[in-house]
């Protein structure tokens, strides 16, 4: 199990969690002079006028307005200019009429500076020339240049000021469990071999890693809540690549330390991962306020086991987006039936927008979610109208 010491000193470094806290202790706590926004408030539980919607990858390769800027700039320019991160983020949020902005940025920006050199090949993902394979390699990464990564809350300083209360503002940051797959595979995987073997065959240099990844991630989460971020966002991406047993025993402990040290912060978090259907019930002992949904598993069905004590998030096939708009429509409104109008309930993508999207079908979710609000009680599918 990672050490709570080590997670607890970096979360409580100066300009880390007592600032942020300073700021959003009291709001999710219902404090009348803090007007939440919809999606804050979703997050929370609480009641909505209607139901919050935004979308995994929404600033992204499927819209004119990016590909424009990535004709002159590459990713990681992007990420590190907060003008063009937070324009990438600001141009999608408003084109689309979402209810919450996600910050521009990238998982693997923390590991840079951990001593990890990392390149982003065209077509092919990110690489990492060096990867992490013994128990020497987990010693010499570093955990004290986390105020490098600045350039991200400076970018959310700007989308905060720019919305002011309009929608949510959310930050985000990989979950120990994936960011260590990158670490180790040294890039995309298909079976995590290297990973799993390391996992199972080095238990104390695991859990060193994944208590290095978690204070890194801890006092990221903390610059980005100080800078305005209302949620944050932590993304497991490869978390069902593993059993029900390895995650309990191998990732669960980890993740529950990160999830519990940025609520901490005063922000609301959601836990995400993709395939995790059988994970979702140790997915529900990290505590997370919000259980993000892919889409092989039907939302009523995930939050029955899940229990109605936390929010839900998702989960339409990203893939269903290049469907007909009434076929399209219909999986909206299914969702939204199997939400049941309980409090709780943030619609989105099960996974993120892929390249190629109609823009206009993602804007027509919107409308859709919107519609179904305000649709008769008239038993035509579309599900009731409520406040």
């Amino acid at each position: 199990m990672a050490d709570k010491s080590l997670l607890q000193d970096v979360a409580s470094r100066p300009g880390s969690q007592s600032a942020a806290g300073a700021r959003h202790d009291s709001q999710p706590s219902g404090n009348a002079q803090y007007q939440a926004s919809r999606f804050v408030r979703a997050c929370l539980r609480q009641p909505v006028d209607r139901t919050p919607v935004w979308f995994l990858r929404q600033a992204g390769r499927y819209m004119q307005e990016y590909q424009a800027i990535r004709r002159h700039h590459s990713l990681l320019e992007i990420c590190k200019n907060p003008d063009l991160a937070a324009e990438v983020t600001i141009t999608a949020a408003e084109k689309l009429d979402v209810d919450a902005a996600i910050i521009f940025a990238d998982l693997l920006l923390p590991l840079e500076g951990m001593g990890l050199s990392i390149e982003f090949q065209a077509g092919e993902g990110p690489a990492i020339h060096q990867p992490v394979r013994t128990a020497g390699d987990v010693d010499r990464l570093r955990t004290d240049r986390v105020a490098e990564l600045g350039y991200v809350a400076e970018a959310i300083g700007k989308v905060v000021r720019h919305f002011s209360t309009r929608i949510g503002i959310i930050g985000f940051c990989g979950a120990p469990f994936t960011l260590a797959s990158y670490i180790i595979e040294g890039g995309g995987s298909r079976n995590y071999v290297y990973t799993k073997s390391f996992m199972y065959r080095e238990p104390a240099a695991w859990r060193m890693l994944l208590e290095k990844l978690a204070a890194v991630l801890v006092e990221f989460a903390a610059q980005q809540v100080e800078a305005g971020a209302d949620a944050i966002q932590i993304f497991d991406s490869w978390a069902g690549a593993l059993s029900p047993e390895d995650y309990r025993e191998f990732v669960l402990p980890a993740t529950k330390l990160l999830v519990r040290q940025v609520q901490a912060l005063g922000v609301p978090v959601i836990y995400f991962g993709v395939d995790t259907a059988t994970l979702l019930p140790a997915m529900r002992e990290t505590g997370a306020d919000v259980i993000g949904l892919d889409w092989r598993i039907p939302l009523d069905q995930a939050w029955a086991v899940l229990g109605t004590a936390c929010a839900v998030q998702g989960n339409l096939d990203p893939i269903a987006l290049f469907a007909p708009e009434e076929l399209l429509r219909r999986r909206v409104h299914q969702i939204l039936a199997e939400a049941g109008g309980r409090p709780g309930h943030i619609f989105n993508v099960g996974h993120g927008i892929v390249p190629g999207t109609p823009v206009e079908n993602v804007r027509r979710v919107v409308e859709f979610v919107r519609e179904y609000r305000q649709a008769p009680e008239t038993g035509s599918g579309r599900g009731p109208s409520r406040a």
